[in-house]
């Protein structure tokens, strides 16, 4: 690294035509560019510079030399401003990690903010199982639920109320669900991360409590499948009310025990560090929480 630092030194001198010059553009003193120059010169074992009390003249192997150093240090300043338009603008890949259900929310809040960057890339990854965010590269991530990662920054944005829903199908062939005990023996649809430990809370009227325990039949790691199976009839699952309006509305799905409440789920952004986020980073969190919270 003493090296390239001495490189970038002796570039400079030629750059700017004397010691004097490059030290009062570099910050040091003349004397200290003099010791730079001629350490470069021992170390290589090469007379780079013939120096008289008027001027500097580059030797024939110093005028080749300068030419590997000047590149040197012209990518070095390419990539400092590089790393400044990182830091100031959103541009490169941004990559975002999301439970499925939330496809449309991030549509609409990111295509918004890929118009106005045209130097912007977006890399979207569906999973509601939870990812590693460093292994993945992910610069951003959505999780809804307990945060098991103490290592990741969470901002909370907003919160997922989870509803008890079945199709018409189901409920027509079911005796009437009309207290909590009643969910019990019925075919549970689930989550993978859904009914953990098999156990259900419901907070009721006047502030009862009831905790069910039961068992799922079917189970996956994808929620779009487990409406899909809710819709046909195969059971009841929980599922998150902002997803399923457009089903409720219809009266594809129906809400059971619309007196008794699940405990709501925290809703994320969670990101690897806090310190030093790159604009593309701070741009994407500021538009998600306007929209998640606007939703």
């Amino acid at each position: 690294m003493e090296q390239l630092k001495r490189m970038a030194i002796f570039a400079t001198v030629v750059d700017r035509g004397s010691m004097v010059a490059a030290a009062e553009l570099l910050g040091m003193t003349p004397s200290a560019v003099s010791q730079q120059i001629r350490k470069l010169e021992d170390s290589t074992q090469v007379s780079l510079l013939h120096r008289t009390t008027r001027k500097l003249t580059l030797t024939e192997a110093g005028t080749t030399f300068y030419q590997s150093c000047a590149q040197v240090l012209a990518l070095a300043q390419q990539a400092e401003q590089r790393l400044a338009e990182l830091r100031d603008a959103p541009v490169g890949e941004l990559r975002i990690a999301a439970p499925v259900g939330f496809w449309r929310p991030l549509g609409a809040a990111l295509a918004p903010l890929l118009l106005a960057h045209g130097g912007l890339s977006l890399k979207l990854l569906f999973h509601d199982e939870q990812i590693d965010l460093i292994g993945q590269r992910i610069d951003l991530a959505i999780r809804v639920g307990n945060l098991e990662d103490s290592s990741l920054v969470a901002r909370h944005i907003g919160d997922s109320r989870m509803l008890l829903c079945a199709a018409p199908s189901y409920l027509a062939r079911k005796a009437p669900i009309e207290r909590p005990e009643d969910l019990l023996g019925q075919d549970w649809l689930a989550l993978n991360s859904d009914l953990q430990c098999n156990a259900l809370t419901l907070h009721g009227p006047g502030g009862a409590v009831q905790k069910l325990r039961i068992e799922s039949r079917v189970s996956c790691n994808n929620i779009l499948a487990v409406r899909q199976f809710t819709l046909t009839g195969m059971g009841i699952s929980l599922q998150p009310e902002q997803e399923v309006r457009e089903e409720l509305a219809a009266g594809s799905l129906r809400v059971l025990l619309p007196g008794w409440q699940l405990p709501p789920l925290g809703i994320y952004l969670v990101t690897p560090r806090r310190a030093a986020q790159p604009a593309k980073v701070r741009y994407a969190i500021e538009a998600l929480r306007q929209h998640l919270l606007g939703a």
